[in-house]
């Protein structure tokens, strides 16, 4: 990980827009799949707390290796800036968490890896979730935020944003549906641990996110468009990209998440969407195109493609109930695709 001046200035920005942050000084906070395209941006948000303002969290990284951490983390010290903790969503976890704050975030969402691994993903939404809750130390948390998705809301007949209350059309029958099947079973049994247990409960729904810090190897549309720009080459589309989607840059989905879970109400979800980047994936590569100055060119998808695809025509979200809490984005679709090509150039060496 290189942490460029203008990712530096990025945090510092959407920090600004996260009400409350100062409740969490002080606090031991767990982050699971702290090395993925969102923890590790709540991870960067938290350790640039901690160390330009002073707020003496004691953060945990959780992943399946330490060199993963170490290596996503390299301008951080383990031991001192951080406390690595082994995690793996589908192993039991056999040590009691005893921590503030657990966010959620560990599970696969490649597409590629969705549809050649459908029985793991969906056994590491469901358990991981279900090992976390069982060892947590229920007398010290205060609470638990998971990180769902806007693919449990399903197919949507009409082009208007789902609400937190709306509900769609999944295919169960489909080895695809692995991921929104599992991810909506976890939510309910979050609220199931909630009522059981007494656990104070979070859900935030992010739509569609990119950023900087994606792997190279993500198979997620808007990541491959990313690099390809940065890289100087042609844009390929599978579709005509007439999709609707809320896309939101990962910096300002790390700052929603912690406005969450520092004002949101228990048994709540949340959908994680900037309004000024909800777009259809035609526009969202017509961004990253510009922003590189590589030309869009449209190929036949493979049936291998065609079965990690995303079923949804709009996956668009409402993030009214988010932005009552006080919460705004920074990044419109334009300057995030500017901002994060930029990043990838450097990366690159392009």
């Amino acid at each position: 990980m290189k942490y460029t001046e203008e990712y530096l200035f990025d945090i510092n920005k959407v920090i600004e827009n996260i009400p409350g942050i100062e409740e969490l000084k002080g606090k031991d906070i767990l982050i699971t799949g702290a090395t993925g395209l969102i923890g590790s941006a709540v991870s960067d948000i938290l350790l640039t707390l901690n160390k330009e303002c002073g707020y003496a969290m004691k953060l945990y990284l959780a992943g399946r290796n330490p060199e993963g951490v170490t290596k996503r983390f390299s301008d951080y010290e383990e031991g001192r800036d951080y406390h690595f903790i082994k995690y793996d969503a589908t192993r039991t976890v056999t040590e009691l968490i005893s921590v503030d704050f657990i966010i959620h975030g560990a599970s696969n969402a490649d597409p590629v890896r969705i549809s050649s691994e459908p029985v793991e993903t969906m056994l590491a939404n469901i358990m991981g979730l279900n090992g976390l809750l069982a060892a947590a130390d229920k007398d010290r948390l205060q609470r638990l935020l998971y990180i769902s998705s806007s693919e449990i809301y399903g197919v949507n007949e009409s082009f208007e944003p789902y609400r937190e209350e709306s509900l769609g059309y999944v295919d169960i029958l489909n080895p695809r549906s692995s991921y929104p099947s599992s991810k909506r079973a976890a939510e309910t049994l979050c609220i199931a641990y909630a009522e059981e247990y007494k656990v104070d409960v979070l859900i935030v729904r992010p739509g569609h996110i990119y950023g900087p810090v994606i792997k190279l190897t993500d198979s997620r549309a808007s990541a491959q468009f990313s690099v390809k720009a940065a890289s100087g080459e042609a844009i390929v589309m599978k579709s005509l990209g007439e999709q609707l989607r809320s896309y939101c840059h990962v910096l300002d989905c790390a700052s929603a998440i912690l406005a969450v879970l520092i004002n949101g109400e228990n048994k709540n979800a949340y959908n994680i969407s900037a309004k000024q980047a909800v777009v259809t994936i035609r526009q969202m590569a017509e961004e990253f195109a510009a922003a590189g100055g590589v030309d869009i060119v449209f190929d036949v998808p493979s049936d291998a493609e065609r079965k990690s695809f995303n079923a949804m025509p709009c996956s668009a979200l409402n993030s009214e109930k988010l932005e009552a809490l006080g919460w705004k984005a920074v990044f419109d679709m334009k300057t995030g695709a500017e901002h994060t090509v930029r990043f990838l150039k450097e990366i690159l060496g392009a």
